[in-house]
Order: C-alpha cells, then sequence, then structure tokens
C-alpha cells in the first residue's frame, strides 16, 4: 500500500538505547525498545497501541512525534518524508501533529497560567493574528468544557482531569491533523477518565482528528479505537479492526490482555488466561518468539524461530506460528 494513501505510515523503526553497568558506567549491550515497528493511521482514524509497561509503545509513540530520532525506519506524514523535514521546515509542519502527555501535572507550566500557555502555540506558529489569540483561547477551552474565565487560572487550581482538558486545549490550537494520545487517562480517576476519553470522541466527531492512542488499558482502546496494534517487548504481535481483535484475539499476548478487562451486567466474562512471571528484558529477549516463556500454548519451534509478523485475513495481522488457538 502506498504511504500516500494513509495520514500516517511507519515502516521498520527501531529504537534502542545503551544498557549501563558498573561504578564507571560503561557499556554492557543495548535495550531494544522498540525493534521494527511498522503502522499506518488513515485520516480520521484511531489507531489504538496497546501493550504492558516497557513494551515500547510510549516510545514508538515520542519516536513518530520526533520527540527522539529513531535509529533506522522511514516515517511519512502526510504523503512527505517525515524524517527528511528539519530546521523550519519541521517547525511549520509541527502544527499538523500535536501530542499529549500522560500527565498533565508535568506537562503543563506551574508557573503560568492556563490562558497562556493554550496561547503559546498560537504565537509560536502564528496561527490567528496577534490581536484574535485571546478570544481563539477562549473558543479552545470552550471546546474542552472549560469557562473563559478559566484562561486566567495556573494549573494547580485545576482537578487532575480539568488540567488534561487544558493539554488538550494547547494541542489543538494548531489546529492539527493527527494527536498522539500518550496514556491520555491513566492518571485519571475512572470517571474523570470517562470524561477526557468522551470529550476526545467528541473532537474527533466535530473535527475530523485523527489518533494514535497509546495505552496499558485494552478496555479504553476498545472503546475509542476503530483499529488496535498489539505490542510486546518492542514489536507489533496483532493488527487488525478493534471489534475483530477484541472478539477473536489471533496472537495469545492479546487473549491474555482482554481476559484481564473486568466484565459487567449479562455479558459473559472472557475466559481467565494468567502468564506467568513478568516480561523479559528488552536488553536480553529470549531466544525465538520473545513470547514464549510466558505463552501457554508455546511449542518447540516458539523457542527457535521468531514468527514474523504475517497476513491472517484481508484487514489482519499476527507474529504467532498458532494464531487463534487461545481464542475465546
Amino acid at each position: 500500500m502506498s504511504a500516500a494513501l494513509d495520514l500516517l505510515r511507519v515502516e521498520e523503526i527501531r529504537k534502542s538505547y545503551p544498557v549501563r553497568r558498573g561504578a564507571f558506567g560503561a557499556a554492557r549491550g543495548r535495550l531494544r525498545a522498540v525493534d521494527g515497528v511498522s503502522l499506518h493511521v488513515a485520516s480520521g482514524e484511531t489507531l489504538g497501541l496497546v501493550g504492558e509497561s516497557g513494551s515500547g509503545k510510549t516510545t514508538t509513540g515520542r519516536l513518530i512525534a520526533r520527540l527522539e530520532e529513531p535509529e533506522s525506519g522511514r516515517i511519512w506524514f502526510d504523503g512527505e518524508d517525515w524524517l527528511a523535514l528539519s530546521g523550519e521546515a519541521l517547525r511549520r509542519r509541527r502544527r499538523d501533529l500535536q501530542v499529549v502527555f500522560q500527565d498533565p501535572q508535568t506537562s503543563l507550566n506551574p508557573r503560568m497560567t492556563a490562558g497562556d500557555q493554550v496561547a503559546e502555540p498560537l504565537r509560536v506558529q502564528a496561527i490567528v493574528p496577534r490581536q484574535q489569540v485571546r478570544s481563539r483561547v477562549a473558543e479552545l477551552l470552550a471546546e474542552v468544557g472549560l469557562s473563559p474565565e478559566s484562561a486566567s487560572r495556573f494549573p494547580s487550581e485545576f482537578s487532575g482531569g480539568q488540567r488534561q482538558r487544558i493539554a488538550i486545549a494547547r494541542a489543538l490550537a494548531t489546529r492539527p491533523r493527527l494527536v498522539i494520545c500518550d496514556e491520555p487517562v491513566a492518571s485519571l480517576d475512572v470517571s474523570v477518565a470517562a470524561q477526557v476519553v468522551n470529550l476526545l470522541l467528541d473532537l474527533r466527531e466535530r473535527s475530523g482528528l485523527s489518533y494514535l492512542f497509546v495505552s496499558h488499558d485494552l478496555a479504553t482502546v476498545e472503546r475509542i479505537s476503530d483499529r488496535v496494534a498489539v505490542m510486546y517487548l518492542g514489536r507489533i504481535v496483532e493488527e487488525g479492526p478493534t471489534a475483530e481483535v477484541t472478539s477473536r484475539p489471533l496472537h495469545p499476548y492479546t487473549a491474555a490482555l482482554l481476559s484481564a478487562v473486568p466484565s459487567a451486567g449479562p455479558v459473559p466474562a472472557r475466559a481467565r488466561v494468567v502468564l506467568p512471571g513478568e516480561p523479559p528484558s528488552a536488553a536480553d529477549p529470549p531466544h525465538g518468539c520473545s513470547f514464549h516463556p510466558r505463552c501457554p500454548i508455546a511449542r518447540p519451534r516458539c523457542r527457535e524461530e521468531t514468527p514474523p509478523l504475517s497476513p491472517f485475513t484481508s484487514s489482519r495481522t499476527a507474529a504467532c506460528f498458532y494464531p487463534g488457538e487461545l481464542a475465546p
């Protein structure tokens, strides 16, 4: 498929970090945080990127946003070679791709008012004339459910959910086409998190936004995403339409994540899949399939060979030699 058909297309990006040990911090190896990740997001679509802590999903989002640079691979954004941009050209194009971070307590400047923080990208990118900045800030705050009077208050005067709304308003200031949401509700109470998810859904409906929604919470991803990509130890192990993945997971890791999602009411709970131990270290991944030490259906082949991410249907892929065997 051509990169021009997608708003975002990522091919085989990689990122590793030195592992330092000893009194002098000598490098003793490399931690492969992102190991050949490929994905795509269409205009107006939400792709959920889900996995346990340490899976590499946040680093993937940071590489796409170019908060860090990949060691290899290609990224196209709106048909343009995203990694080839630099300097003023990159600064101008950044208005089209924005990020909402996990913790608004740290992503917002405590010494700046909410209004000044929302106004900053308007001024830096010259989105509106200077005399219109104040009215545009009021509009953006209203879009995320905050009153115009909120502009004069500091982050410490808001609740966690309100601070995240300010962060979202700041991301929307440049009229982006794609927003990378990095665990945007992980630090919020359940009810407040639901309100923020509803806000993101409403903004997508009204503005035609695309999201890359990074989360460890498959229940939230299931609610907001059109498609889902599941990461484990730096690699994508399954990808497909959300409804299909959640109704019949192909990879046993996806089945385990789904079995941990609580069910309520008359809907029967999914079969419980208990994974032994913790994920292996990305600095010393297992030989063969990286999931085989925890996999309930692992066979000798899994310990010897690494399964590629292969098509299972026209819309689904999985990195498993025995896809669907653990589906409920």
